[in-house]
């Protein structure tokens, strides 16, 4: 009954027609960003985190939900329509949902992605409301030791798991350390890796970082090797679903969200994991005549399943997020930046300093939800015409765009010379296959480790053994060691399997 009252007083607070209105402003702005080719949701809030700077900040939170689910929403059209995934998990969606549009199914791929991610972000919204206050009740327990280490699995899991390699991963991991560690020691005071430039003795904005990597990394990426490729569009048809493909659909909507829900809420990274997960279940469940439209014609099961545990994953996500302050992805990690920019840092202890926000923005979630659904069906048509704009002029439209927004932060000249640099930092990671999220993540989480970790040397009176004698930090190593080692494991004895001779020889 305590969680209802809560989640009711959460409603009054965002159903305020200031609160509805950045809530709506938030979801149209996110889905338009989200629909532009190339741009997923991390870039979308990149861009627009400057827009709240002044906003009070239980509407700039609720801004920033709609800005994120619009922009998840939004990732799947470029993807049926255009063959443009904004993000990786919507690699998984335009597998099959462009071979819809090809075969003149766009209207129906289109829609089982907008309801079914509705279906998918509804149920993982009531997961959050349900077990985020618990999972924040428990965390309160943990100690410095605990939590560096939660932040030390957070860096091992995303290194790990997003990119090709764990190697580069570990790199733009350090990378974010590295910028986290700019400015002011937190003890001593003194000014460290500044370089005498006195701009830098606060630190790096981590808006800069966002909107530098993300914003200004995708621009010079197409300007330098994609912007002689040739575009195509695919025929529209009507938005709506046959009875037979909404049999197909339902049931890949509620398997997918039991997929990607549990992976949201643990700091395993990204939504690539669940996403092709549930394409493949998929897959493997289709019989007869379906099962043949997979690769060929496009399956709308194809679409269905990994567009709702997309959705239920990110959502999900928000309970690492709030609870542990722990970001598992690129958007979450600038949403992170978002709430430290305001002084808030998410937390066993948010639910009760900073409640009334908290559930604030978990009912917003609910009427962006419903939103975005009445938004994504009738304006699917908008969307087109919106691809129509020319790439050059979009693209020099997010530039000018993120420059001023971070000129505006600090009227600074040396923080557009920063922005540019991590731009042309970003291209070369992109260009070589580095993953760019643990670097916002080791940026923003590495200060807070390097405390933690100072406090529990201290607790453990100058001894590192204090990680291996309290039975929580003991398990939190063990976890952390299982991630390191045991993909490279079954990787080694799935290649034994598969080439027995080598063995012999």
């Amino acid at each position: 009954m305590e969680i209802f009252a809560a989640l009711m007083q959460g409603f009054a607070t965002a159903i305020s027609p200031v609160n509805l209105l950045w809530a709506f402003i938030g979801c149209v702005l996110g889905t338009a960003v989200g629909v532009l080719p190339g741009i997923g949701p991390a870039v979308a809030v990149a861009m627009l985190l400057p827009i709240t700077a002044k906003v009070e900040i239980t509407a700039s939170m609720i801004f920033f939900a709609g800005i994120y689910y619009g922009a998840m929403y939004g990732g799947s059209t470029t993807s049926i329509l255009l063959n443009t995934p904004g993000e990786t998990a919507s690699m998984v969606t335009a597998m099959e949902g462009n071979k819809m549009a090809k075969h003149g199914r766009a209207g129906a791929a289109l829609a089982t992605a907008a309801i079914g991610s509705f279906v998918a972000g509804t149920i993982a919204t009531v997961i959050v409301t349900m077990f985020a206050p618990t999972v924040a009740e428990y965390a309160v327990q943990l100690g410095p030791p605990e939590y560096f280490l939660l932040m030390a699995l957070a860096f091992t899991t995303v290194s790990a798991v997003l990119g090709k390699s764990t190697v580069r991963g570990m790199a733009s991991l350090f990378v974010g350390l590295a910028i986290g560690l700019i400015g002011l020691d937190q003890i001593s005071g003194q000014a460290r890796y500044t370089g005498g430039v006195p701009e830098l003795m606060d630190g790096i904005e981590i808006v800069l970082v966002a909107v530098g990597l993300f914003a200004v990394a995708e621009v010079m990426y197409y300007g330098l090797y994609e912007a002689r490729q040739v575009e195509t569009q695919n025929p529209m048809s009507k938005v709506y679903m046959t009875k037979r493909e909404w049999q197909r659909s339902v049931p890949a909507w509620l398997r997918a969200t039991g997929i990607g829900a549990p992976f949201g809420c643990i700091p395993a990274g990204g939504t690539e994991i669940p996403t092709f997960l549930s394409y493949a279940v998929e897959k493997r469940l289709a019989k007869g005549e379906d099962k043949k439209e997979f690769g060929t014609t496009g399956a709308i099961e194809g679409v269905a399943g990994p567009e709702a545990a997309n959705n239920a994953t990110v959502t999900t996500a928000l309970i690492p997020l709030l609870t542990l302050g722990i970001p598992t992805s690129n958007t979450t990690a600038i949403l992170l930046g978002a709430f430290q920019n305001y002084g808030i840092q998410p937390g066993p202890q948010l639910f009760q300093t900073s409640a009334a926000l908290v559930w604030a923005l978990i009912a917003s979630l609910y009427i962006g939800n419903v939103m975005l659904l009445i938004l994504n069906l009738p304006l699917v048509k908008l969307w087109v015409q919106l691809l129509k704009i020319p790439k050059p002029q979009l693209y020099a439209g997010i530039l000018i765009f993120a420059t001023v927004g971070a000129y505006g932060m600090r009227q600074s000249a040396f923080d557009l010379v920063l922005l540019w640099g991590i731009g042309l930092v970003g291209v070369l990671m992109r260009r070589f296959d580095f993953p760019t999220a643990p670097v916002v993540i080791g940026m923003i989480l590495g200060p807070l480790a390097e405390a933690q970790m100072r406090n529990a040397v201290s607790i453990g009176e100058g001894s590192f053994s204090i990680f291996v004698t309290r039975p929580a930090s003991l398990v939190l190593l063990a976890i952390i060691v299982a991630v390191l080692l045991l993909p490279r494991l079954l990787k080694r004895r799935a290649q034994k399997l598969t080439h027995p001779e080598s063995e012999t020889t």
